[in-house]
């Protein structure tokens, strides 16, 4: 059947689809606007499946904290190139994934693809629909959320770059500019864990083995390397975790220390630092 230019231009308002695509999912669709917007999403979803193996490494961090600043939410979400990253449907669909995140505070990444949003569809149907229309790979690299007596965030000015932070022993401090301070420490410096305790077992285990074998590789007695690797581990401990490291504006002053002298006991509960690529 004929496809007029007005029910093309009317699927295009309806779906943000091409010209063109309106044209042909019509035309395979005998009309049936209804049936045209099916074909569009499995464009997308083809787009999805053909671009799996592709590498999300440009994209956009979406960040929110609540009324109280006692809880943050991050997003980040990722494309395959820097024009997709700021597209304007790009990040308006970055912004409505983080207040589906807030909304409904899934567990996972997997759990927040599958809610519904006030269209009925998922996430997941969302983010495959711009796929279709961009043709490019477009995931949520990372979600997650801290809370604290108050958090903190911090953006880079790429928007490649959050981090989410928990302080807390607040009391009636005014922690605003030091939680913004720890928060871009935390985003230059990449600690592992809050301090010690916080550091993975597994990554215990390889530092140590680590420093045997440079201690072993230096001929170091072999009674002497299980010191050795301990000395190594605290240097370890004091260059990767957040509260041991000296703050980045100030190197004279660990970041507890900064924290300290804003308020006696006023320290981290939790952090979250994400990026793009």
């Amino acid at each position: 059947m004929a496809i007029s230019a007005q029910d093309v231009n009317k699927l295009r308002l309806m779906t943000g689809a091409g010209m063109m695509d309106c044209k042909k999912a019509l035309t395979e669709a005998d009309g049936n606007f209804e049936a045209a917007i099916d074909i569009l999403r499995k464009k997308g979803q083809k787009v999805s499946a053909s671009r799996s193996d592709r590498n999300t490494t440009e994209g956009a961090v979406f960040i929110t904290t609540n009324a109280d600043a006692t809880k943050a939410t991050v997003v980040a979400l990722g494309c395959e190139t820097d024009f997709v990253a700021k597209n304007e449907e790009f990040q308006a669909l970055g912004q409505k994934v983080l207040r589906t995140a807030v909304n409904n505070q899934p567990e996972s990444a997997g759990e927040l693809l599958t809610i519904h949003l006030e269209d009925g569809r998922a996430v997941q149907d969302h983010l495959t629909d711009l796929m279709g229309k961009i043709g490019e790979k477009i995931e949520i690299v990372s979600y997650g959320s801290v809370s604290g007596d108050k958090v903190a965030t911090y953006t880079h000015s790429n928007g490649k770059v959050g981090v989410l932070l928990g302080l807390k022993n607040v009391g009636g401090a005014n922690v605003t500019e030091v939680g913004k301070d720890v928060a871009m420490h935390i985003a230059a410096m990449r600690p592992v864990a809050v301090d010690k305790d916080g550091v993975d077992p597994s990554t215990v285990q390889r530092e140590i083995e680590i420093g045997k074998e440079q201690a072993r590789a230096e001929g170091k007695p072999e009674a002497m390397l299980e010191k050795i690797a301990m000395g190594k581990l605290n240097k370890f401990y004091k260059d990767s975790t957040l509260l041991n490291q000296e703050f980045v504006k100030d190197n004279s002053r660990t970041v507890a220390q900064v924290l300290d002298s804003v308020h006696k006991g006023l320290s981290v509960s939790d952090f979250k630092r994400v990026q793009i690529g």
